[in-house]
């Protein structure tokens, strides 16, 4: 699954790397972002074909739900099925966006305590979650938009920490993935594999992470793990 992630580049390098744009969009670097935050997602203007970069809410709404209660349980959406779930199925062939990050995080239990990881691609470089999102009106009459993070099987890197990943498009995949009028699941499904172990990277990080609160460099700085022997005389 993926509860936790990063994404420390500036605005402007995300526009670039993209090929996108909002003169509107107010972003700063993030270190630990968690559900319920606004974050930056890219979706494909229907109309002009241009990419758009704006600030989604994570965990989805579908749009028929009566109220928000469940959507921090739906921040992530299985690839395999998400087709046949009411509340994905439309996003997946309607509604398919790009996550941009830079790492995002796992836990390893280790005896009664969980150490986080972080997890990258080639050293750090920036890459997108494959993500659906939805439109809901809230009692007031107002428009939220949420978004859901696809999970796919582990790769061999991965799957010593969790039976899901989340699944990381590759960039020749990103004009089919976003393109609206490319309805048929299969397609969409086609693209969502476990990206390859050797280009990925992982490290132990701060217990910093754990706390939504904390947002800086340091809950992303690798640690040394230290290991500690039971005494013979405890």
């Amino acid at each position: 699954m993926c509860g936790r992630y990063r994404l420390s580049r500036r605005k402007q390098i995300i526009e670039e790397h993209f090929a996108t744009d909002s003169d509107e969009l107010v972003w700063a670097p993030r270190y630990n972002i968690a559900p319920t935050q606004f974050v930056p997602v890219i979706r494909q203007n229907p109309d002009n074909d241009r990419r758009e970069l704006s600030l989604l809410r994570w965990g989805l709404v579908p749009s028929w739900s009566r109220d928000m209660s469940k959507a921090a349980s739906m921040i992530n959406a299985r690839a395999e099925t998400a087709e046949a779930k009411p509340a994905f199925r439309d996003a997946l062939r309607l509604r398919r966006c790009l996550i941009p990050a830079d790492g995002f995080y796992e836990w390893q239990k280790r005896g009664k305590a969980k150490q986080p990881y972080c997890f990258e691609i080639m050293g750090g470089e920036l890459f997108a979650f494959a993500g659906i999102w939805e439109s809901w009106n809230d009692p007031k009459g107002e428009i939220l938009e949420t978004f859901s993070i696809l999970t796919t099987t582990p790769n061999s890197l991965t799957a010593t920490f969790h039976d899901r990943m989340p699944a990381i498009l590759h960039p020749r995949h990103y004009d089919v993935w976003l393109n609206p009028e490319i309805t048929d699941v299969r397609v969409a499904s086609e693209m969502v594999k476990p990206f390859e172990a050797d280009r990925m990277r992982c490290f132990p990080v701060s217990t910093r992470i754990n706390h939504a609160a904390n947002d800086d460099a340091e809950c992303a700085a690798p640690v040394e793990i230290i290991h500690v022997q039971n005494s013979l005389f405890s």
